[in-house]
This record gives structure tokens, sequence and C-alpha cells, in this order.
């Protein structure tokens, strides 16, 4: 596997597990529709939580948290609104980014934004009562 792709995989199950750890219950990973991808779907009490994972791994220099751009929040928006659609949900949704900085020896950080950005901010609407705070 690529060193990028194992990296990011890595990230992921970090990411799922403090997750886990702080009390939310994994929905999905990686889940797709057409092209887009949600890293991790999540449930936090009556909050869906569509997280997106960014690792970086040694001799990485952008900010992980950095790379979640205006277009890659609209296709999570997108494709977030197909799950609710899919699914007929009734949940307020939150829009997360979980950082991983992963160091050479294994250690590593996560730093957890809720509510890191706003449907409305990329242009699209879900849920009810999107973008509320974390609890």
């Amino acid at each position: 596997m690529d060193q990028h792709l194992k990296t990011g995989a890595t990230g992921e199950e970090l990411a799922c597990r403090y997750l886990e750890r702080h009390g939310y219950s994994i929905l999905e990973r990686n889940w797709r529709h057409q092209h887009r991808e949600i890293d991790i779907i999540a449930q936090w009490g009556e909050t869906l939580v569509i997280a997106e994972v960014k690792t970086r791994g040694v001799g990485s220099f952008a900010e992980a948290r950095t790379t979640v751009t205006r277009e890659k929040q609209a296709f999570l928006i997108s494709a977030a609104n197909a799950y609710i659609r899919q699914r007929a949900l009734d949940l307020e949704v939150r829009y997360d980014i979980l950082a991983l900085d992963i160091e050479a020896d294994g250690s590593y950080t996560i730093e957890h934004i809720p509510s890191a950005f706003y449907p409305q901010l990329a242009g699209h609407r879900t849920g009810r009562k999107s973008g509320r705070p974390h609890r």
C-alpha cells in the first residue's frame, strides 16, 4: 500500500477510536455516494456528525486541518445530504474535522474540531438545526 494511503488509513482508525472513547457511535466509515466520500459518519446523542479526517505524517509541512478546502466542504455537504435523504434521518447535523499528526516513533496527537464549518457558508443546506455547536 502506498505510504500516504497507509498513513490515511491509520489516521482514520485512530480517529474512530478517539470518537468512540468520547461517546460517539460510528455509523459508517468511508461512506461513498457517487464520487464523494465521507471518512466517518457518527452519531453523538441526537446529532449526526460528518467527520473529515486529515492525517499528517512525518515530513509533512501543511497543517492537516487547513487542507479542508471550500470545495471539499461542498463535497462533504453534498454527500451528507445524500446520506440523510437515503436514510430519511431527522437529526441535527454537524461537520467536524479530526486532524492527526503521526510521529516517526508512532506517537500521535489528535485535534478534534467540532463544528469546523457550516453548510450555509458553503452554499448548501442539510438537516434541521444544522451547524449547532458541540455540547
